[in-house]
């Protein structure tokens, strides 16, 4: 062997005989330099969330819409690094933000397309420029839509191909996976502001809980998507979301302002309503929060009850057994439960995300936090569940000034002029009106209608 082949073997051999080295310890004064930084924000983060509550249902719309830009807009970022181009892409960020803001026309006014008919028809002006784009809102939509297509297709340039499809479908993606599950809490704000201050709540209850828990007690890995989540801290999350979910929800249901459903979109505007039944406690036996489960999930627990090798004297007790809730608290359970357990799934799917580009946080909007879309992963996943347990479970059937003005402008000119003509009629009977109303109204419209008219 030659002496430069038996040196290199040699410290080939020193170098694999050599113990790998020790992790270095974690630094305990950057981790609470860390824990103080994002405790800090955090306050900053909920007592800003608390003003926007405060100030309404319309304000709160339009903070959604401002976390769905700044989480679409540090999305389109990593979009852009991944299929950056040598060449500059022809209209790249115009028609990413036309897209954006085409899904947010069509899903926003899908929502509270009532609530501004209830506004603009009390304007005649305003009415004669609303009423046929609400009506048409669909098509609008999609002809704008259609608009953004063909520009899209009209600013391909050859060589460049591959990364403005590829730019494409990143949009679509973005709007598809942030925009639309998130503009569903558009719907159950105005069905309540509590419906989704509480399940957004939730969400921060957890990952607060779950933080704090894994701080101090984390030992065991949860999953390899995201390295500082433990079970402990999964688990004391969970425990904890269920207990604040079940007093929060009876706290916030005292106040009108949190479960009254706005029908207009006033600013500041106070609130009045008949409290619905789902936030008056009423005393319960267990049988009875049995049937308060969805039907399969009910009849499984009756099933395990049923067999369930419990003495006699503990089934009578049982059977005995009343306790006084609201059934806001137990629902509220249901949407703890799902914050706890599923949703975080948002937060590892937005882990892997990162990792698949090297990243630790989608920015640096919030200190401690990262990005927007860092505290807004879950949300999304909640927003859906969150609308959908709303309109199984809890919405009830009902017809709003809204609903009805929206099937009137569906109607045709001449029934539409019936419509009036016979609720005028209706009005002046139960003496809401004055007869001469209906006088006035037969001459103007001629001979259209045959109306009894009471003494005015």
């Amino acid at each position: 062997m030659r002496p430069k082949q038996q040196a290199q073997v040699t410290a080939a051999d020193d170098t694999a005989s050599e113990p790998e080295p020790e992790p270095k310890p974690v630094d305990r004064k950057a981790k609470l330099r860390s824990f103080r930084v994002r405790t800090i924000s955090s306050v900053a983060l909920i007592g800003g969330f608390i003003g926007v509550i405060w100030s309404g249902h319309v304000p709160l719309m339009f903070f959604i819409l401002l976390l769905q830009f700044l989480v679409a807009r540090e999305l389109f970022r990593i979009a852009y690094v991944a299929e950056k181009s040598k060449r500059s892409l022809p209209l790249l960020r115009t028609q990413q933000w036309y897209f954006f803001f085409t899904a947010v026309f069509w899903l926003y006014l899908r929502f509270i397309k009532n609530n501004l008919l209830v506004e603009v028809t009390s304007d005649m002006t305003l009415a004669r420029l609303f009423v046929w784009a609400l009506k048409h809102h669909s098509l609008i939509s999609y002809s704008l839509y259609m608009a953004g297509f063909v520009g899209f297709v009209l600013s391909l340039k050859k060589g460049l191909y591959l990364h403005q499809f590829a730019h494409y479908a990143w949009t679509h993606m973005i709007i598809l996976i942030t925009t639309v599950p998130t503009s569903f809490f558009v719907s159950n704000i105005f069905s309540g502001i509590l419906w989704y201050v509480l399940p957004a709540f939730l969400i921060v209850a957890n990952d607060i809980c779950a933080y704090l828990a894994g701080f101090f007690f984390g030992r065991t890995p949860l999953i390899k998507l995201s390295p500082k989540k433990t079970w402990e801290g999964f688990i004391g999350g969970f425990v904890c979301t269920l207990v604040i979910a079940f007093y929060l929800s009876a706290y916030m249901s005292k106040y009108k302002w949190m479960t009254c459903p706005r029908k207009d979109l006033t600013v500041f505007k106070g609130l009045d309503c008949t409290p619905d039944d789902v936030f008056i406690p009423a005393t319960y036996t267990l049988a009875d929060v049995r049937d308060l489960l969805p039907p399969a999930a009910a009849e499984y627990v009756r099933l395990a009850a049923d067999r369930l090798p419990l003495p006699p004297q503990v089934r009578a007790a049982a059977a005995d057994f009343t306790f006084t809730v609201a059934p806001i608290q137990l629902h509220a359970l249901s949407l703890a439960a799902f914050a706890s357990i599923a949703a975080p799934f948002g937060g590892f799917f937005a882990s892997g995300f990162k990792r698949a580009f090297h990243m630790k946080d989608f920015g640096d909007t919030i200190p401690g936090h990262g990005g927007v879309t860092d505290r807004f992963d879950c949300q999304i996943v909640m927003a859906v569940f969150a609308y959908s347990y709303y309109w199984s479970y809890i919405s009830k059937p009902e017809v709003t000034l809204g609903d009805v003005l929206n099937a009137a402008t569906k109607l045709n000119d001449h029934d539409q002029i019936l419509l009036v003509g016979k609720m005028a009629n209706l009005l002046a009977a139960e003496g809401l009106i004055p007869g001469s109303i209906v006088d006035a109204l037969r001459q103007h419209l001629g001979n259209h209608f045959t109306w009894e008219v009471p003494d005015s």
